[in-house]
């Protein structure tokens, strides 16, 4: 029998269905998850995603990834509360909601940050999570377009592909960047720092998702089941112990039974939305939104971390190699190619080059990433005299890969499908604030250097006339966003503000795991995809290994917590 996708019409309102787990969340590591545990036939495995298939049309091209961002039909919509520092604006929250979650919307730059972020993360109390414990797991999902090596994997589910860099653009930044006395790398996992270019979870010229690379190939499985446009409402408990799910799926509430355990992987967002909704949280928040406490957790939520970036632009001299290859015809001719060969430029994103690099030459790791981009990031397609175009455009972003400002999540209401609060709080710190200046200074004597300054000349955003802290503080502020990569509000750790142990457990109920990059206690130095993977795969591991009645010291404190909720 076919892997069931379960629709309204297919299930009954009220009907009680029975699995030994329950996985939250078909994203980029809730569907490796669920995948991995089902390799067993003697477990049942129920699967639930709001969000339906992942067939939009734009999904499986690359080049499609900045109009594809903001299609509401696979997006869940969500904004921010007015971000302080960043002119009280509410900004756009891109999330997928679909299978394979926001793997089937994502950039596809496919990095895991520096190995020291790991390791920082094993110092704070995540025993079991420094970067020689997971790069076993690195190494198993990956398909590296390099083969197998001590760093990379050659056989797993997710391929990357190399990035084309022979033209003449990135030949001239990479020079300009050596120059400047900057290292050059063919492998940001081998070597973090420097210039060179990411691979990306591209397959054959497709997007390489988790939906297609670990769920479609386990659609066959009887004992898998997934369950679309389902929204998990909230988790059920016997005492504390947890049981089950309910969730709501065309308009039908449903419950389904969990004999094992019950693992949400909802994301930096939806995770600790459930837990809150569930009674698991900040009491005092929980109170006034009318929910009964069941857990004292006043991490949930909390900690939140973002990538903050801020684009430049800056006029080349003469046409764009990328604006010359998107005009109508060209480009139709080339999508059609792309569609029978899986080739040409609809197989790549428009990236030059990238950078990791440091704001001070004392630090242990760099601080700031640089991204070039060959085009406007509003680019479109164009032909004379019909269609106008955006124009050739040289673009940049600067972004912060340790940011030191914290922001949460919270709920609206008690109403499960109310979207949850989200501030960001960019540019909370001093520090963030300065760091995010010396980027956009560092990035105009960068592209201001020989060879590469015969190629791109005047700055148009900020402009040369923003010199002085307070006209770049002014631009930063209209413009900042942020890379998408949201982290660590259920936070991995032994602190009081932790809320899953170094087993995903959390605190203070059982049989309840949260899998996903709201576990992360630091956000890494990288981009969130590859490690949100990895932690699916070391989550899944640890399932299949059985259930372990061991705790942390920090256990007790809670317990502790726990007794004293009214």
């Amino acid at each position: 029998m076919q892997t069931d996708l379960i629709n309204a019409d297919e299930n009954e309102s009220g009907m009680t269905q029975e699995f030994e787990y329950i996985v939250v969340g078909a994203g980029s590591s809730g569907a490796v998850i669920a995948a991995r545990l089902s390799e067993d036939p003697a477990v049942r495995v129920l699967l639930l995603e709001a969000g339906g298939r992942d067939r939009h049309p734009l999904m499986a091209m690359p080049l499609a990834f900045f109009q594809l961002l903001r299609r509401p039909e696979v997006n869940w919509g969500y904004t921010t509360e007015p971000e302080v520092h960043a002119d009280n604006r509410r900004l756009p929250v891109f999330r997928g909601k679909a299978l394979g979650g926001s793997s089937s919307i994502n950039g596809m730059m496919f990095t895991r940050g520096d190995p020291r972020d790991y390791d920082q993360w094993a110092q704070l109390g995540a025993t079991g999570w420094s970067f020689e414990d997971v790069l076993p797991y690195f190494r198993k999902m990956e398909k590296s377009w390099r083969g197998a090596s001590a760093r990379h994997g050659g056989d797993g589910p997710i391929s990357t592909q190399r990035h084309p860099m022979d033209n003449r653009l990135c030949t001239a930044l990479l020079e300009t960047a050596r120059q400047k006395g900057h290292a050059l790398t063919d492998d940001f996992e081998q070597d973090y720092e420097g210039f060179g270019a990411p691979d990306f979870s591209i397959h054959r010229g497709r997007r390489a998702s988790t939906s297609k690379r670990y769920l479609e190939p386990a659609t066959s499985r009887e004992n898998l089941t997934i369950a679309i446009k389902a929204q998990a409402t909230q988790v059920l408990f016997e005492g504390n112990r947890a049981v089950g799910v309910k969730y709501l799926q065309n308009g039908a509430i449903c419950e389904a039974r969990a004999g094992c355990e019950i693992i949400l992987s909802g994301g930096a967002y939806n995770s600790p939305q459930l837990l809150m909704l569930s009674g698991i949280g900040p009491a005092e928040h929980l109170r006034e939104m009318g929910i009964e406490v069941k857990v004292d957790l006043p991490g949930v939520g909390q900690n939140l971390q973002e990538h903050p970036g801020v684009q430049s632009s800056f006029q080349p001299h003469g046409a764009m190699d990328f604006e010359n290859a998107i005009r109508f015809d060209r480009i139709a001719r080339s999508v059609l190619w792309w569609r029978l060969t899986g080739k040409g430029l609809p197989a790549t994103l428009p990236l030059t080059a990238m950078a990791f690099y440091k704001s001070r030459p004392d630090l242990e790791r760099p601080d700031l990433e640089a991204m070039f981009l060959p085009t406007a990031m509003d680019a479109k397609v164009w032909f004379p005299g019909i269609i106008k175009g955006r124009g050739s455009v040289f673009s940049t972003s600067t972004i912060i890969l340790r940011p030191d400002s914290r922001g949460w999540v919270k709920l609206r209401s008690a109403n499960p499908l109310d979207k949850p609060r989200i501030f960001w709080n960019l540019l909370g710190t001093e520090s963030d604030r300065a760091l995010m200046r010396h980027g956009l200074r560092w990035m105009r004597e960068l592209l201001a250097g020989d060879p590469l300054n015969q190629m791109i000349g005047e700055e148009l955003r900020p402009g040369p006339a923003a010199r002085s802290d307070a006209d770049l503080d002014a631009y930063i502020r209209q413009t900042i966003a942020t890379a998408h990569h949201p982290t660590s509000t259920c936070t991995m750790g032994v602190g009081r503000e932790a809320v899953v142990d170094p087993q995903l457990r959390v605190y203070g109920v059982e049989r309840l795991r949260v899998a996903d990059a709201s576990i992360m206690p630091i956000i890494v130095g990288g981009h969130t995809n590859a490690p949100s993977i990895m932690i699916g795969e070391k989550a899944a591991a640890m399932l299949k290994a059985g259930p372990s009645d061991e705790r942390p010291e920090e256990e007790s404190r809670l317990s502790r917590l726990r007794d004293e909720v009214v």
